[in-house]
């Protein structure tokens, strides 16, 4: 079995990652990681993102603080280790899933923006984290990576993310309906 360090596995994420760019374009993302951590990437071509506002995540994950290591850790299990981005400024995470999904899984987004989460593809890019962002900062609250790629490609699988969303959407509504009933 070939083993290849972590070194190794974040240079091939973040060559991936790069790829959606153009070479002057990969330069200047380069840059934006090293002085601000993160950078902006286009979706839709090797990868789509769902965004899942932070109390749907927290209601599933049955937390009730902001972004923490038990958070991350839930994802990580709960996603089968897709890719997750916290961004702690917009309360929101964002689940990496194959390009195709915004358009396969219309009908479901659809529905799911009733709750605030949506599929962002095409004509929309992400603030994604340099690969080594691997833990919530306290002290900058700034983008990093809840569930960091194992490898260039892999994605959260669809399935375990619309799964997430049903359990984080029932979880609110059964949370509403306790603190609106009779008192």
């Amino acid at each position: 079995m070939l083993v290849h360090p972590t070194a190794d596995r974040r240079l091939a994420t973040e060559h991936w990652l790069l790829s959606t760019l153009d070479g002057q374009r990969r330069s200047r993302a380069r840059l934006e990681w090293q002085e601000h951590g993160v950078t902006l990437l286009p979706l839709g071509t090797l990868f789509s993102a769902v965004r899942l506002p932070h109390r749907l995540v927290l209601a599933v994950a049955a937390e009730t603080g902001g972004p923490s290591a038990d958070v991350d850790a839930f994802l990580d299990e709960a996603l089968a280790g897709g890719p997750v981005i916290c961004d702690p400024p917009g309360h929101r995470y964002y689940a990496l899933v194959p390009a195709s999904m915004p358009t396969t899984w219309h009908k479901a987004v659809d529905e799911w923006r009733r709750a605030d989460v949506d599929s962002l593809g095409r004509d929309t890019y992400l603030g994604v984290p340099r690969v080594d962002l691997t833990e919530f900062d306290r002290a900058t609250y700034a983008t990093y990576w809840s569930v960091p790629m194992a490898s260039a490609a892999m994605l959260c699988p669809p399935l375990s993310v619309a799964r997430l969303i049903a359990a984080g959407q029932h979880q609110l509504v059964s949370r509403e309906a306790e603190e609106g009933g009779p008192e």
